[in-house]
């Protein structure tokens, strides 16, 4: 059996792995897949990547280009949700904002440097045609984090995925102000350079057997009842965050990479680029 380590998010984006790994479609070709969550979000992962703490990560296509530029050996090995990540942006029940306007010149809390929760910050400041130069930070870690930062005034507002937050919202410890979606398709499948060069077909099998359940994903029976209860998600919620969310089979395209690094590049995120074949792994 081979074993091979994965991490992700902890969220509901990620149920076909757990689905897979449990009617033990890997082991059936003989892959022990390992999978850890990753509360603590992309900067997190990008370092576990960094280090050669995992083999595979499910991460954020903006936190892992940066990463790369920066010098970390992995690859986007495939896309794998093709729409946007609509992030809410958050401030504390009983703070004084009222809308994002408010929010200019104002500490956001983000889970660590190099997050989604950091990046987006950037891209959500042009949005607002704010001076990103004057964005100030608090890192908080995970959603806990984010819960005492906001409720203590340590920071101001958080971004972090709509309804992921949407019981914090509806428990009344968070408001939301509005969404800032990302402009490309949020979250690929990266794998490290040394385990792409040694594990080739453990790689292809792995993709495979993972295209094949986001495939049919939508057509489970009751996928939005087991999505709702395992989440602790409103059936609703659950309903329109499905109708958002389109899953993928293949890679992310050329020019989808230029985008996100011109971004970067626009934003002083990175200070070079790197071509699509040192980004994205083809079996060409």
């Amino acid at each position: 059996m081979k074993k091979v380590k994965i991490i992700g998010v902890p969220e509901h984006f990620n149920m076909p792995w757990h689905l897979a790994i449990e009617e033990g479609a890997f082991e059936e070709r003989g892959i022990e897949l390992e999978w850890t969550d990753i509360p603590e979000g992309t900067g997190k992962m990008c370092q576990m990547l960094e280090n050669q703490e995992t083999d595979l990560a499910i991460i954020l296509t903006e936190g892992l280009i940066k990463s790369i530029t920066e010098g970390n050996p992995a690859k986007i090995v495939q896309e794998y949700i093709a729409s946007p990540l609509h992030w809410g942006i958050h401030v504390g029940a009983k703070s004084t904002y009222n809308s994002i306007d408010d929010l200019m010149g104002r500490k956001v809390a983000i889970s660590r440097f190099g997050s989604g929760s950091h990046l987006m910050a950037y891209v959500n400041a042009q949005n607002e045609g704010w001076d990103t130069q004057n964005l100030q930070f608090e890192v908080i870690n995970n959603l806990d984090g984010a819960v005492e930062a906001l409720t203590k005034g340590t920071a101001d507002y958080f971004m972090w995925e709509h309804f992921t937050t949407k019981p914090l919202v509806d428990q009344q410890v968070f408001r939301r102000l509005g969404d800032c979606p990302t402009p490309w398709p949020c979250f690929v499948i990266a794998a490290t350079d040394s385990f792409i060069q040694d594990n080739a077909s453990t790689l292809e099998h792995i993709l495979e057997i993972i295209n094949m359940y986001t495939a049919d994903f939508k057509q489970i029976p009751s996928i939005d009842r087991t999505l709702a209860n395992r989440y602790g998600q409103q059936l609703e919620d659950i309903q329109e965050w499905m109708s958002m969310t389109r899953w993928s089979q293949s890679q992310l395209k050329p020019q989808t990479v230029e985008k996100v690094q011109d971004t970067l590049m626009d934003l002083k995120l990175i200070v070079k680029q790197k071509p699509y074949t040192d980004i994205a792994f083809s079996k060409g």
